[in-house]
């Protein structure tokens, strides 16, 4: 069932907004007693507090990351095809978005972010009233605090994985509550499922030297990316156009070494080297799963 990301400043509101969102969502599948479908849904709010983690997290990148590790985690346990999961963090980093995104396609279930648009000034008031409150329990340290809408990714409705994207805004009463239902779970009594990934369909292998050009056709274009970044020294990211496909490879930021172009290469074919797509369609799945792995 659907997967909800919550995302926005610090101290912008998300644990009011998700709690919300809860608590209608459960309500919603109270009154459905007629719709097995829905009423065997449960809902499941994962923040810091259910996962045990205080604001000092952000002190350090290592215990940063260590606690999206952890929320990763708690996400992926409950993720099924009865449960609706509202995971209510910072959520901030796209990356870590597109992974919560591949989770809930690999189960071909709907996912959506939910942004709080509060902005920083206000979010900046709402902390230092959080800090001065002994009792709240809330609040960031003033350096986490600012570091952290520093490096805020706002969720952008254009890419796939912050899809379909819902706003609220700090005079909104309450969240897109309807129109999330709807996008994630449907009135039309029937289960919302969304198709995999290209490069994680499997398919039987039938193609005579399909390994030949699997290997073949991922080397060219490694090699492509390796001779564009040659050229390109010292720029960083760019696009590789790869003959026939329609969408170019987006370089990261920063430059990829062989060792970590053949590791990934050897992933992919290591994915595909027993079931496949046809061979035509090598070049397009690749560059596909490339993106995926640049952003991660």
């Amino acid at each position: 069932m659907p997967l909800v990301l919550i995302s926005g400043f610090p101290s912008a509101g998300k644990s009011t907004r998700a709690a919300q969102l809860k608590e209608y969502c459960e309500s919603k599948i109270a009154s459905s007693t007629a719709d097995a479908r829905v009423s065997r849904l449960k809902v499941h709010l994962i923040n810091d507090q259910t996962l045990g983690l205080s604001r000092s997290v952000y002190h350090s990148a290592k215990a940063e990351k260590d606690a999206r590790a952890e929320e990763y985690s708690a996400v992926k346990r409950v993720l099924s095809r009865d449960d609706i999961v509202i995971a209510d963090g910072l959520n901030y980093i796209k990356g870590f978005r597109y992974q919560l995104y591949c989770e809930a396609k690999a189960l071909q279930t709907p996912s959506c972010v939910l942004h709080i648009g509060t902005p920083a000034e206000r979010c900046r008031e709402n902390n230092k009233k959080l800090l001065a409150d002994e009792n709240s329990g809330g609040g960031y340290e003033e350096d986490d605090f600012e570091n952290l809408i520093f490096r805020y990714e706002e969720p952008n409705g254009m890419t796939r994985w912050d899809s379909p994207l819902f706003i609220v805004v700090e005079e909104d009463e309450t969240p897109p509550c309807d129109q999330i239902w709807e996008a994630m779970v449907g009135s039309d009594g029937k289960m919302k499922v969304v198709k995999q990934n290209l490069a994680t369909v499997l398919k039987p292998a039938t193609e005579q030297n399909y390994l030949y050009e699997l290997d073949k056709t991922t080397s060219d274009i490694v090699a492509q990316m390796l001779v564009y970044q040659k050229d390109h020294a010292g720029e960083g990211g760019g696009e590789v156009a790869v003959q026939d496909v329609e969408k170019p490879i987006e370089l990261p930021a920063t430059p990829m070494t062989l060792p970590q172009l053949q590791r990934i290469r050897r992933q992919f074919i290591t994915m595909n080297r027993q079931h496949s797509f046809s061979k035509a369609r090598i070049k397009e799945v690749f560059v596909d799963y490339l993106n995926a792995e640049f952003l991660r």
